[in-house]
């Protein structure tokens, strides 16, 4: 060992015993952290569909490639990174002598083949990732950016740090070829070799090199160390666990959609029939009352606002961004850390639980950050402000493309959950749907015997529960289709196609009440359960006896489908639910329902949020829409699970859209670009919304909003008026 191999070899370890112990240091206070969340039992359950998951979502990619160049770029340095920690492991042989190398691996052609290509791929992919951080950089000219809110200097820094380290490996085995110390051949590392070809002969420059390419990865590590929020470099480990614990790995997509995550106190389901609010904790008002996952979530953000650019609500300038909204949180959460970790925290009455001795050491800063509210306007101080809060209208598109599963919607759920239960914080005009709901039964206070009113003029009589022995699907109407008039069309429509069709089915009529979509979504946990249980005892009494198979269920309102099939069976109410597109679908492809007539003048479609993002059913409206109509689908640039939302989820259907532009217009003049004279939907709240942002557009004579069962029955039975019938419109 010379004396150049002496003077590297020190600093190599010098720097990386300070580096590992910022990083032990930093690694418990991140874990001392997510631990002062909420108890989460459940995210332990199927251990074995946890882990298969996690290895194909971060060796696949499967989420990150939805976006190819992207996608692809991330993977190679990911991979880069995985791998090629071994050749940051191997500088420390190299430090300390030029020939030094990985022991019993180290001298294989296969590992110096693999290391080569995988280097290479791995500096075209950070050189791309580079590029597009530049060009979508926020002080761009020609608007927001998915970067806006991010910590860019960090961004940069992780960027250059791991360009620098692949350049400096190949330096490394240049110098390695130029004194012929290098055993791989020239076909299986050819860039190290060329690298090698420009490089002088100096013996030392292989343990230089290794030493620099060690500081440059430890400086990494210490700044990240020093940066516990850092989430673009912490997610390159956090990622695995919190993919491993998400909601449900056996989820296709997202898994913070769907279902809503049940309320819970201290890991356990609220009873609200023995729930006390002094003792049980209703939703989320502290930052340390989110689960721990819910704090992981917080803390494997990876800043790269994918969320964000597909967010319905930042896209027309509502204050809301997943994103931003997921950092504020992460970062009041370790702003808060020392006084929670010092034992600090209110109770649930709101007094004090630490004593003046166990705070006196805290810092000034944390202690003012514990008096934040969670939620409350700037000049309040807080965290979360009531605007961005209601924004939300639950689209789960943010969910949808998060590349690490953060469950957004739950966690803006939770936080409404307390805003409505306990301080009855929310827009004032949501509280007239909320007393209809509770009152009436329907978010519009439609009398309940008008329930049936949609049934007149038919030219078939509609049976009811009770009144037939036997039948195959129970139709739920519900609430829109049963009092609003552009929905009832539609009812009138799958109607007379399942009598069309031959199908036996049956209506709940009057003994039917409202989901409690709106109600559990604009946090009213209480009216929902209020609801939904009296829907899951009439509903397991018109199904008694049957197996759930044969407990078949068709909804026109994704909202109600979602409810039905994906909530309702936690409170014993398991039930197999289709939407009626996919009924009719069934029905066409069987060849009982048949189109005769296409029907021209184009047609595009909207996807409904709760029936494609949520519910993943993107092909049976399609289906239909090809079957009946001429020329085609003109598919808009967002379709599929990256649909624009209407507005009107999240219970945004009650509230007033006060800021920025109107979600529903920003919609209405994507599928006016496509040039079609139809508008096809399959949701009620998306009907309503599209109608009036067409004629908010003045466009009401050329452009049509119609339900894919209308189409249908345009084409089925061109002459037959009954779908689309003109009814009584909706009381109250």
């Amino acid at each position: 060992m010379g004396s150049v191999q002496i003077v590297t070899t020190i600093l190599a370890a010098a720097v990386t015993a300070v580096a590992v112990w910022l990083a032990v240091r930093a690694v418990m206070k991140m874990t001392a952290v997510i631990r002062l969340g909420q108890p989460a039992p459940e995210r332990f359950a199927d251990k074995g569909a946890r882990t298969t998951k996690m290895l194909v979502e971060t060796a696949g990619h499967t989420r990150m490639l939805k976006w190819s160049v992207v996608g692809a770029a991330h993977w190679f340095v990911m991979v880069g990174f995985i791998v090629l920690s071994l050749l940051v492991l191997e500088a420390y042989f190299e430090v300390v002598t030029p020939g030094g190398g990985l022991p019993i691996i180290g001298h294989w052609t296969i590992f110096g083949l693999a290391t080569e290509w995988i280097g290479i791929l791995g500096l075209a992919g950070i050189l791309v990732l580079m590029g597009i951080r530049l060009r979508n950089r926020p002080t761009r000219p020609g608007g927001r950016s998915r970067f806006t809110g991010s910590t860019m200097w960090q961004g940069y820094f992780v960027e250059w740090v791991v360009l620098l380290v692949l350049i400096f490996g190949f330096v490394i085995r240049g110098f390695k070829v130029a004194t012929d110390h290098f055993e791989y051949p020239v076909w299986a590392t050819p860039l190290s070799h060329a690298v090698g070809a420009a490089l002088p002969a100096w013996t030392a420059g292989v343990s230089v090199a290794a030493l620099i390419k060690i500081a440059i990865s430890m400086t990494w590590l210490i700044v990240i160390s020093l940066n516990v929020t850092m989430g673009v470099a912490w997610h390159r480990f956090l990622a695995f666990p919190n993919i491993f614990f998400k909601r449900d790995p056996e989820k296709p997509a997202g898994s913070g959609l769907g279902p809503l995550r049940p309320m819970t106190s201290e890991g356990k389901p609220l009873d609200f029939e023995e729930a006390d609010p002094e003792k049980d904790q209703f939703g989320v008002a502290q930052v340390e009352q989110f689960t721990w996952k819910g704090l992981l979530d917080f803390s494997t953000c990876t800043e790269c606002g994918r969320c964000q650019s597909q967010c319905p609500a930042w896209n027309t300038g509502k204050p809301l961004s997943p994103k931003l909204l997921v950092l504020s949180l992460r970062d009041h959460a370790y702003a808060k850390a020392p006084y929670l970790l010092a034992g600090g925290g209110k109770d649930l009455t709101g007094e004090e639980k630490a004593t003046q001795e166990q705070l006196a050491g805290v810092d000034v800063l944390a202690m003012a950050e514990a008096d934040r509210p969670l939620i409350g306007t700037a000049e309040e101080g807080g965290v979360i402000d009531p605007d961005v809060l209601w924004s939300c209208t639950t689209c789960g598109a943010c969910v949808e493309q998060c590349p690490v599963d953060i469950e957004h919607v739950d966690h803006i759920v939770d936080m409404r959950r307390y805003q409505v239960l306990i301080e009855s914080s929310f827009p004032s005009e949501a509280g007239v749907m909320l007393r209809n709901l509770e009152n009436k039964g329907n978010p519009w206070g439609a009398p309940q015997n008008t329930r049936e009113d949609w049934t007149k003029g038919l030219g078939f009589e509609v049976p009811r529960v009770g009144e037939v022995d036997d039948f195959e699907y129970l139709f739920w109407v519900g609430c829109a289709g049963a009092f609003e008039d552009r929905a009832k069309k539609t009812t009138r429509a799958v109607a007379t196609l399942l009598n069309e069709a031959g199908v036996s089915f049956a209506i709940l009529g009057e003994g039917e009440t409202c989901s409690g979509d709106p109600a559990r979504r604009i946090g009213n946990e209480f009216v929902f359960q209020m609801l939904a249980q009296q829907n899951v005892e009439t509903l397991n009494e018109a199904f008694e006896g049957r197996e759930k198979s044969k407990r078949k269920i068709v909804a026109t309102c994704p909202h109600c489908f979602n409810t039905l099939g994906n909530e309702y069976g936690q409170l014993g109410g398991e039930f197999e639910v289709v939407h009626h597109t996919q009924l009719l679908a069934h029905l066409v492809a069987a060849g009982k329902l048949t189109p005769v007539q296409p029907v021209d003048g184009g047609v595009t479609y909207h996807d409904p949020c709760y029936l494609g993002r949520h519910n993943r059913v993107f092909a049976a409206p399609r289906e239909v829409l090809g079957d009946a109509i001429q020329g085609g689908l003109t598919e808009m640039p967002r379709n599929s699970e990256r649909s624009f939302c209407c507005g009107a989820g999240g219970a945004r259907m009650w509230m007033e859209e006060k800021i920025g532009k109107r979600i529903n217009v920003d919609r209405v003049e994507e599928a006016m670009s496509t040039g079609a004279k139809t508008i096809a939907v399959g949701c009620p709240f998306c009907s309503t919304m599209l109608n009036d942002g067409v004629n908010g557009k003045g466009a009401g004579e050329q452009v049509e909003v119609v339900d894919v069962a209308s189409v249908l029955l345009r084409s089925v039975k061109p002459d037959a008026p009954a779908g689309e019938k003109e009814t009584e419109t909706v009381a109250g």
